[in-house]
């Protein structure tokens, strides 16, 4: 059962998500997170201390999901069922975690003031590992010799911008918001374009040959 603490600590979360991702941190007020919350003021400084623990908290909410999207490659796996499942969860985080996942786009853009050292160096660790993981598969043969890093970049680019330029996708496609079998089309499409994009042959790649990297 959700306690009061954990409830009110989620909804000021949740509204400060929002009001960061549109205004940024500077422009951001405390008192117009309480009131998108529907808690008092005090209660953001009771919980969090502070705006700047608070917006170090929202980071940390999309943090933690981004190392977890991950992990399919920290264990061993066929390169085109590694990469389908990375790609599926960071489609779901762009649809959950919308608000903090533009948060963290900004914050990435001005030079991630406000990520600690240790967050930074989990995030580039994982980063690495993939990137090791992927160059192993491309020396073994089991896909095209495409450029790791590249390939990284371009999922990413390709699931965030679901979240972060939802604006630019709604009018585009006339929707006011993407429904379940709009993602599940993203996800196949990204899918498939990596997987034919690397010349990844599923048929025959066997158990055998399931790699990952140290």
């Amino acid at each position: 059962m959700t306690s009061i603490r954990e409830r009110n600590r989620a909804l000021i979360l949740r509204a400060a998500s929002e009001e960061f991702a549109d205004k940024g941190f500077a422009a951001s007020k405390t008192s117009d997170i309480a009131a998108k919350a529907g808690v008092p003021k005090p209660n953001v400084y009771y919980y969090f201390k502070s705006k700047e623990n608070l917006y170090r908290e929202v980071l940390e909410s999309i943090i933690e999901p981004l190392l977890e999207a991950s992990a399919p490659f920290n264990q061993p796996g066929k390169p085109a069922d590694v990469l389908r499942a990375y790609i599926r969860s960071k489609i779901r985080i762009s649809r959950e975690l919308a608000f903090a996942s533009k948060v963290f786009a900004s914050e990435i853009m001005h030079g991630a003031p406000h990520l600690s050292a240790e967050q930074t160096a989990q995030l580039n660790a994982q980063a690495k590992h993939n990137i090791a993981c992927i160059q192993g598969w491309i020396d073994l043969g089991l896909m095209a010799a495409v450029d790791p890093h590249h390939l990284l970049f371009s999922i990413w680019a390709a699931t965030q911008t679901y979240a972060d330029f939802d604006w630019q996708i709604s009018t585009v496609t006339g929707k006011a918001s993407l429904d379940e079998a709009d993602y599940e089309a993203a996800a196949q499409t990204i899918i498939r374009l990596v997987i034919k994009g690397c010349e990844i042959d599923e048929v025959h790649t066997s158990a055998s040959e399931q790699v990952t990297s140290a």
